[in-house]
């Protein structure tokens, strides 16, 4: 592989994006979340609702501010490595990232303030309208975000005048099905990463015997969340499924690993593609099912990745893996979410500490699933940068030379590790200390019960 500008900027893209995206993941549900607890301590008028918002208000903060920067400097390299992307389809692309600075960040920023600055200041009913705000902003935002990347993975409502893509039809652009399945699923992602996050944060607590009706209270809200939508997800995920067969075929073999038309095709649980020689190696499948799960029929005809042109096949390895490490999360999820619901039911959840120590390793799935989610979509994309319209290669910025290229990548990797290693010791220090006796007794609590 030639470490020439094209590759080199692909991995620029790739490593800023892997980053980026673990902070909305995580913000998006977390700002529903502080907008939900604070409901539940307006009606109820419980001070354990009060203490759990204010910690996991500075762990919002915190998770904002990283998720902003990474996220800003994304734009630059549309101007910097990828220009002519940017000058192909701007008239597309500018509007909808524009569209999320003026409705979703504004909303973002302006009730930001209040919730970090305002409880004492404004009346409880507007402190609250303030949480919903933000939450409400960061779920838009993710609108047009998706709503810029459904349309690269599967382009409609656009024509070509003079080599430049513009839009012809913006409902077809922002309400197009792919668009329409790829949000709520990428939002129950997102509310998915935060609920094992809030869930193992109260085990960690609850195996440490500190902050007892605290921790009770995010091992009942995360674990329940998470036992709830999870189905929901997996349906979602099953439709996404659907949509990649239809539009996007040449993905899907890659992510099934199917090198060949199969009639009926049968299902690659586990194997290790060998894009060399076309075929898989170790493979474990299930005759009939690959049918079954693409058609919802036992003997249908499905493609195989050669019948595609060899200049528009994608790699298989990564989706392929990549999907099933996304799955295999889903059911991990799904499965300690119900265990955690029978033990509750069992009276037996905050005593069961091996179930305590399963939940609190279990906080990376969500990040993991959407992570490899990304990976899936994107890699599954190659070699189309606009799928069927701008391939990677023609997008890249022509005057862009190796050297830049290289230097501004070793420069991304310094920065990064600087920032995002010192935030990380914060965000530990952050969620080890924030529910100890001695940290809220500095913030003037002096109502919470430890355990009876």
């Amino acid at each position: 592989m030639a470490l020439d500008p094209l590759i080199l900027s692909r991995i620029q893209f790739a490593f800023v994006v892997s980053f980026h995206i673990i902070f909305p993941s995580f913000t998006i549900g977390l700002a529903a979340w502080l907008a939900t607890i604070e409901g539940m301590s307006l009606v109820t008028g419980r001070p354990v609702y009060r203490r759990v918002f204010d910690f996991w208000l500075k762990v919002f903060a915190l998770s904002f501010a990283m998720g902003v920067v990474s996220g800003i400097v994304m734009a630059f390299q549309f101007g910097t490595n990828w220009s002519v992307l940017a000058e192909r389809t701007g008239s597309i692309q500018g509007p909808l990232l524009g569209y999320e600075a003026f409705t979703a960040f504004l909303l973002e920023a302006s009730f930001f303030g209040i919730m970090l600055l305002g409880r004492d200041r404004t009346p409880r009913w507007f402190y609250f309208f303030s949480c919903c705000m933000v939450a409400l902003g960061t779920m838009a935002s993710s609108y047009w975000i998706l709503a810029n990347n459904s349309w690269m993975q599967v382009p409609l409502g656009h024509k070509i005048v003079d080599g430049k893509i513009i839009p012809d039809d913006w409902k077809a652009i922002l309400l197009g099905p792919v668009q329409l399945i790829r949000w709520p699923h990428m939002l129950l992602g997102a509310f998915l990463t935060t609920s094992m996050c809030v869930a193992a944060t109260g085990a960690w607590h609850r195996l440490r015997n500190e902050a007892w009706e605290e921790s009770h209270v995010m091992l009942d809200w995360g674990l329940g969340l998470a036992a709830v939508l999870i189905p929901a997800q997996i349906l979602l995920g099953h439709v996404a499924g659907d949509l990649v067969h239809k539009y996007q075929p040449a993905k899907f073999a890659a992510i099934e690993a199917r090198w060949h038309d199969e009639q009926p095709a049968s299902e690659v649980l586990v194997a290790w593609p060998d894009e060399r020689a076309g075929k898989n190696l170790y493979a474990i499948s299930v005759p009939d099912l690959g049918s079954f799960i693409a058609s919802g029929t036992w003997d249908s005809k499905e493609v195989g990745v050669d019948s595609f042109p060899a200049q528009d096949r994608p790699p298989v390895v990564v989706p392929f893996w990549a999907f099933r490490i996304m799955f295999g999360m889903g059911l991990a999820i799904l499965a300690i979410s119900w265990l955690g619901l029978v033990l509750r039911t069992l009276g037996w959840l905050e005593h069961a500490r091996w179930f305590l120590w399963l939940t609190l390793f279990s906080f990376p799935t969500g990040f993991i699933a959407v992570l490899c989610g990304w990976f899936t979509a994107e890699v599954g994309r190659q070699p189309w940068v606009v799928y069927g319209l701008l391939r990677t290669k023609d997008a890249v910025t022509p005057s862009l030379t190796t050297p830049v290229a290289a230097a501004s990548l070793i420069a991304y990797i310094l920065v990064y590790a600087l920032i995002y290693g010192f935030g990380a010791v914060y965000f530990h220090r952050l969620m080890r200390d924030g529910l100890t006796q001695k940290t809220r007794a500095a913030a003037g609590y002096d109502f919470y019960a430890e355990r009876p």
